[in-house]
């Protein structure tokens, strides 16, 4: 028996976004599918079988991974093996059409943005909630372009002036989420050293800390500092980034970055892990209205009339 029609309903909205969503779209569109699939009473192996599909590239639909969303062709033969109706078969395939719609970021060069960067960028633009943790650097979407500007330097010391700009835009454009009027919730938690090592110049720092200051007073941002004499705090040893998608099935993400690659946990029980470790932390880490006072104090102490 097919999905009730109001589980599609609900995804109409997405097919009206003035901004693709390609990520949200093809995993939308995958969970979709996988449903319609426990619908029919099958499993992943017996649907692939009876199309001739391999375990793997099912497996890789119903996640929506990859650059490109699955054809119209494949989606079309899993909806008749699945026998969705017609008006279910209409939407996701009107999801489908706009999951190849280009995000504003897939209009980058392809070198400023590798696979799982892309899904990264794609992911926090569908997200409803996003929750960081960073140790060295401040997070990306609260970077100011001046020290956004910094960050690429010291990490690639060796790229050119017109690469170093055109990444320096790319994070810039992602900080535009938060300015949205459907922006995502967003939980950062830093560690002080982020707040003391300078990148770029005193004057950088502080316009950085402003910046800061500004957005933790908006609803939707909540800043969190770990202090320097917080000795038991349970922080991770790497940056780790946790979305949330409020109400579509999607299963909560996350992500880890490493130097020149990264990791995408999607497993109940290992993404519940981080969840309990970023609360925990939060717990330890200084309350947001005390961490706005730091961010205070330290923009005026450390880096006043430099």
């Amino acid at each position: 028996m097919s999905a009730e029609p109001h589980r599609l309903s609900r995804l109409e909205p997405y097919l009206d976004r003035a901004e693709p969503a390609p990520t949200l779209l093809k995993m939308l569109v995958g969970v979709q599918l996988a449903g319609f699939r426990e619908d029919a009473g099958m499993s992943q192996e017996q649907a692939a079988r009876q199309l001739g599909f391999s375990a793997a590239k099912l497996s890789r639909i119903e996640s929506g991974k990859g650059r490109r969303p699955p054809t119209e062709g494949d989606v079309r033969a899993l909806l008749r093996l699945y026998g969705t109706d017609d008006y279910e078969s209409s939407v996701l395939l009107k999801l489908l059409h706009r999951a190849g719609e280009p995000g504003w970021w897939q209009r980058y060069d392809k070198r400023l943005m590798p696979e799982w960067f892309d899904r990264l960028v794609g992911l926090q633009e569908a997200a409803a909630a996003i929750r960081t943790f960073e140790i060295q650097y401040v997070p990306g979407l609260l970077q100011t372009p001046a020290y956004a500007r910094a960050v690429v330097e010291r990490g690639l010391p060796t790229a050119s002036a017109g690469e170093v700009q055109r990444r320096v835009e790319l994070r810039t454009k992602r900080a535009e989420l938060l300015s949205r009027p459907d922006a995502p919730q967003l939980w950062a938690i830093m560690d002080e050293s982020v707040l003391l090592r300078v990148l770029g110049s005193h004057a950088v720092m502080r316009e950085q800390l402003a910046r800061l200051v500004e957005l933790a007073q908006r609803p939707h941002v909540t800043v969190q500092i770990v202090p320097l004499d917080a000795t038991n705090a349970s922080a991770p040893a790497i940056p780790v980034t946790y979305l949330r998608f409020g109400g579509l099935d999607l299963p909560d993400v996350v992500y880890l970055e490493h130097i020149r690659s990264a990791n995408f946990l999607e497993d109940r029980d290992e993404t519940e892990e981080y969840r309990i470790s970023l609360d925990r932390l939060a717990d330890e880490a200084l309350t947001p209205l005390k961490s706005l006072a730091l961010l205070r104090r330290t923009m005026d102490e450390r880096y006043a009339g430099r």
